[in-house]
């Protein structure tokens, strides 16, 4: 009998959903789509966080527009590799990608989604409204998108991530990533007044819109803060990657001291629009607003230098562990850049000085980041899946037959 006879009355393999037709070579790409996570889209967002920090600097040369707008691109390319990857790791691995939406560490990541969604649509506003690229009404419509976006993001994480009992122990700051995409509401509101007609009352929604969430956002965070001083009382400083985490509390009192002053500055122009409350309002919300704005910061800022301190002997120095390290960019955005309003309000130009030195900072800690996340990315020690096994198990039923069916024609 021919082979090609043994090949067609030999007995056909059960293809089953839980083990590969036939075990075979994992391409290099199929890894990288398997092994991706959330924990990427941090690189993003320390992207934006540096041109956020420059456009704050005061005396703004035109040639450190050009910089800021290279970083904005950079940031816009990282987005769509991340959701493009992610959107692929959905199709092909679907088991994967559930993996990571419920995992009690790497899931927190995900709301980071529409956070890096924020630091575009800031960017746009500062680098495509004034060349007349998009207008103030798409920009509106944007504002809208993410404040739907954050809510159910955040409120569908916290679903998830609320199902099951977490360790007292092992809590670390960065749990409050599943409240930040509504805490930066407030962030993105006061943007997108910048280009929008006050005398338009629409701007009295949004203005609304930014105060609510802002409280929301930072009132949650703050809780979250509370248990991480709890945390340490029991435990000490936080060690290996968790030590990131410290500077994560450093966001929700810095982005809502920027957020309280620029939302004031809009209520003084706003609020006499529509005679609401007292024709004082928005002067008597701007007051209040720079004094609660300077509680909080100094609060930020203690958070930073708690953090900083032991920060050299606590972190694990591994390649490895390099995506925690970008929690020493974003979360320091809020309070640095209301250091720049400081000087404005209270016209000390030392203020400014240092701004521009955290700013220099800043922009050293990204390169030094994204160096060392390429050199990790490169070497396989991170977005990648190294056993082949793990791969082929978590291929869905579909890639599966495919694969079948290709390989048994090509043993016919």
């Amino acid at each position: 009998m021919s082979n090609r006879s043994l090949a067609l009355t030999s007995p056909t393999p059960t293809l089953t959903s839980d083990s590969p037709p036939r075990s075979r070579t994992v391409h290099p790409l199929a890894r990288r789509v398997h092994g991706w996570s959330w924990q990427a889209f941090p690189i993003g967002m320390g992207t934006g966080a540096v041109y956020l920090t420059l456009s704050g600097i005061k005396d703004h040369p035109p040639l450190l527009v050009h910089v800021e707008t290279v970083f904005f691109f950079i940031n816009l390319v990282i987005f769509f590799i991340n959701c493009t990857t992610l959107f692929l790791q959905a199709v092909l691995y679907p088991r994967q990608a559930w993996r990571l939406l419920t995992h009690p560490v790497k899931g927190i990541f995900v709301p980071l989604i529409a956070l890096s969604f924020a630091t575009l649509l800031i960017g746009t506003i500062n680098y495509a409204v004034p060349h007349e690229l998009i207008s103030a009404e798409a920009i509106y419509g944007l504002f809208w998108t993410y404040v739907a976006f954050s809510v159910f993001t955040c409120f569908f994480m916290l679903m998830v991530w609320f199902n099951k009992p977490h360790e007292l122990t092992e809590f670390s700051p960065a749990y409050a990533f599943l409240i930040f995409p509504m805490m930066l509401v407030g962030i993105v509101a006061f943007n997108v007044l910048r280009v929008m007609d006050h005398e338009d009352h629409r701007s009295l929604g949004v203005l609304m819109t930014g105060y609510f969430f802002q409280g929301l956002g930072f009132f949650m965070t703050f809780f979250y803060i509370c248990i991480y001083i709890i945390r340490l009382i029991m435990t000490g400083f936080l060690q290996g990657h968790q030590a990131n985490g410290a500077f994560v509390v450093c966001g929700p009192p810095g982005f809502t001291a920027l957020a309280l002053i620029n939302l004031g500055e809009h209520a003084t122009r706003i609020l006499p629009q529509y005679g609401i409350i007292s024709p004082l309002a928005g002067e008597i919300w701007y007051a209040s607003s720079i004094m609660a704005a300077l509680l909080l910061f100094g609060l930020a800022v203690f958070f930073f230098i708690f953090g900083a301190l032991p920060y050299w002997w606590k972190v694990h120095k591994n390649l490895d562990e390099i995506l925690g390290c970008w929690a020493l960019t974003f979360p320091n955005v809020g309070w640095i850049a209301t250091l720049r309003l400081f000087g404005d309000i209270f016209n000390v130009r030392g203020f400014y000085y240092v701004h521009i030195v955290l700013a220099i900072c800043m922009c050293v800690t990204w390169a030094i980041l994204f160096i060392l996340t390429i050199m990790a990315f490169v070497k396989g020690l991170i977005f990648n899946t190294r056993n082949d096994e793990d791969v082929l198990q978590d291929e869905s039923v579909i890639a599966r037959a495919k694969q079948y069916m290709v390989s048994e024609k090509s043993a016919v």
